[in-house]
């Protein structure tokens, strides 16, 4: 259960992340449009640690 829950947190801050990069953009708030990016590689770098991590447990 435990991974599950990482791998939908790590998509979880991808999918909230590329919302608010995009709703920063259609408002013209750039500092939401830095939060969104900074979300979305939050999201990206829990993908590929977890993904690291399954290669060297096979």
């Amino acid at each position: 259960m435990d991974k599950d829950r990482k791998r939908t947190s790590g998509k979880f801050d991808q999918i909230r992340g590329a919302v608010k990069e995009t709703v920063g953009r259609r408002t013209g708030n750039e500092r939401m449009t830095t939060e969104g990016r900074g979300g979305r590689a939050k999201g990206d770098l829990r993908g590929a640690g977890r993904k690291l991590k399954d290669a060297f447990k096979r």
